[in-house]
């Protein structure tokens, strides 16, 4: 009888602490996240020192309460999985820190792992993944279009410019004196707004699956200023509709045209911004008129980092055979393609 395969996955790239137990690349067995949101809330935004401090306080805790959730000892684990990049420097560094340990001491395999591609693998904890498929990826600091023609394989067809959306939703939210993280506000707000101003759609050059969001977060910030110096009242719900339907229509647009031109079997949705109903609600509709491509969009638990994804994609890895050595170092800049 087959032994299961116990992977744990380590994630500390931004604000949160992370660690989770995965069986057999799809089963959840723990997931435990500490979050920082309250700490960098009166700052408007994630500080990057706060951060690590906070991940050496915590990820011991955390890793101590993932193995007491899963029931296990470390010598029941076949890997050890973590965030090798990208993200804040100083925060990769205690995970990475961390796992090397952790290797050392139980002479278990390190495997590193893409934050991205965590991301994309957490949709494999929702269902079985059909190739090729392609995953719009959303958060913060990404917004790509990423095809893959089998596991471990990433082809970035697309990605932004300038600012991802999540960057965008945060500093219009900022502008509306909206309080961080501002996704969730501006996603709730436009709900109950109406998208009654013109806002602008960066298209770029035809056929190109890349996306831009500066222009439009600009032209948000010029319309609230503009109607403060003619002492006009712009409704902040109705800016709030005015501003997501232009993120989502060209999201939405773009990969429901790259997934018919490459042939898909399966969309995955993955990130932060996955979390977004609006998103959410015009993919589904969509791609509802679509039989032969399934979309598969990951519950909000799994949107947001979390180390379950972590072990997930490091399950794939390990299989393949991919192994860091105790020289592994935290890498900010690193490239999803460093797999193919």
């Amino acid at each position: 009888m087959k032994k299961d395969q116990l992977i744990m996955g380590m994630e500390t790239s931004c604000d949160e602490t992370a660690v989770a137990i995965i069986k057999n690349g799809r089963e959840i067995v723990a997931n435990v996240v500490a979050s920082q949101i309250e700490s960098h809330k009166r700052f408007g935004g994630v500080v990057p020192e706060i951060a690590s401090r906070h991940h050496v306080e915590q990820i011991t805790i955390v890793l101590e309460e993932a193995m007491n959730q899963a029931g296990i000892q470390m010598t029941d684990l076949d890997a050890i999985a973590v965030t090798e990049g990208p993200g804040l420097v100083g925060a990769l560094l205690i995970g990475v820190n961390a796992a090397k340990a952790l290797a050392f001491a139980n002479n278990l395999p390190l495997v590193p792992v893409h934050h991205i591609a965590g991301h994309i693998y957490a949709n494999r904890l929702v269902t079985e993944m059909m190739f090729p498929l392609l995953s719009l990826v959303v958060s913060g600091g990404h917004t790509e279009l990423v095809y893959m023609k089998e596991h471990g394989h990433f082809e970035v067809i697309g990605e932004t410019r300038d600012d991802a959306a999540g960057e965008a939703y945060d500093k219009v939210a900022r502008t509306l004196n909206m309080p961080y993280p501002g996704g969730p506000h501006i996603d709730r707000m436009a709900h109950e707004g109406s998208p009654t101003i013109d806002l602008p759609r960066a298209w770029l050059e035809e056929g190109s699956y890349d996306f831009s969001f500066s222009g439009l977060k600009s032209a948000v910030i010029n319309t609230v200023h503009n109607a403060e110096q003619r002492g006009e009242i712009i409704e902040p719900k109705d800016l709030a509709a005015s501003f997501q339907e232009s993120v989502i229509d060209v999201l939405v647009t773009k990969t429901l045209r790259a997934a018919k031109e490459y042939k898909v079997h399966q969309v995955l949705l993955a990130g932060g911004v996955a979390a977004n109903k609006g998103l959410r609600a015009a993919l589904e509709k969509s791609f509802s008129e679509l039989s032969d491509i399934e979309l598969v969009i990951p519950p909000l638990a799994l949107c947001t980092d979390n180390a379950a994804m972590i072990g997930a994609a490091g399950s794939i890895l390990f299989e393949k055979g991919k192994r860091a050595d105790l020289a592994l170092n935290a890498n900010p800049g690193l490239d999803i393609d460093i797999y193919n």
